[in-house]
């Protein structure tokens, strides 16, 4: 009978060796997963651009076109009904210390808001401001919850007489009126439940004065930017029209 052979080897705590692989490895994996589950959204996405260059601009498409991203729009007052709609309007007005730049006005059927162009714009620029954004934003939300009584949301750019002698240049006027009027309408647009179409926007030019061009007061009165909101089942008039509906009222 063979007798066994002792020692000599050295092979018998190898699998010693190999679980305590094993579990160092596991330990690894359960650190990597609450890491990860921790990791702020900033940290992760530079981690996974050090991989794929594309994720950046993948990740800029969906911030633009998440349509379930909330809307800044502290304070709104909701608007339930068409006849509620200049109330919650102007509360936001009230709320964002905009009185001296932005009117409001009720008619049957409408409601008409006049924002002074600095409110949307610098100088002669057509690119919205952010502070005109956070308006807009507020704007819209509010008239997305009469959604459906809205039969149109008209845009109207308007500018102004810079000389008071001297027509403005016809291409740059039209041009910068109807570029404000298109960009409001495009942020209204992407912010509201409305239909789009439903926005319809448009550029006056220095056309449709409401003072002279005489001062520099009565210039900045022109240089405006108008929203009018009617309800689905409003008789439709003229812009000439609304305006002397308006006068008629504050006179």
């Amino acid at each position: 009978m063979k007798k066994r052979n002792k020692g000599g080897g050295g092979g018998g705590a190898n699998w010693m060796d190999t679980y305590g692989d094993l579990v160092t490895l596991l330990l690894c994996f359960f650190v990597l997963l609450y890491s990860i589950s921790t990791l702020d959204q900033t940290k992760w996405i530079m981690i996974v651009k050090s991989f794929n260059p594309e994720a950046e601009e993948l990740s800029q498409i969906a911030d633009e076109t998440d349509p379930g991203a909330p809307n800044d729009v502290s304070g709104a007052v909701d608007a339930e009904a068409f006849d509620e709609l200049y109330e919650s309007l102007k509360a936001a007005v009230d709320e964002a210390n905009l009185n001296s730049e932005v009117e409001l006005f009720k008619g049957d059927g409408y409601t008409f808001i006049t924002f002074q162009d600095n409110v949307f714009f610098d100088g002669d620029s057509s690119v919205i401001k952010q502070e005109g954004m956070d308006v807009l934003a507020q704007f819209a939300s509010i008239i997305s919850g009469v959604k459906d009584s809205v039969k149109e949301i008209q845009v109207l750019g308007h500018t102004t007489q810079a000389d008071p002698v001297i027509p403005n240049n016809p291409e740059n006027d039209r041009v910068l009126s109807s570029e404000r009027a298109a960009r409001v309408a495009a942020f209204i647009q992407q912010r509201t439940e409305v239909t789009p179409d439903k926005i319809v926007p448009m550029g006056y030019g220095q056309f449709r004065p409401v003072a002279p061009f005489d001062t520099p007061e009565n210039r900045a009165k022109n240089r405006r930017v108008e929203l009018l909101i009617t309800k689905s089942d409003a008789v439709e008039h003229s812009l000439e029209e609304y305006y002397e509906m308006m006068n008629r009222t504050t006179e």
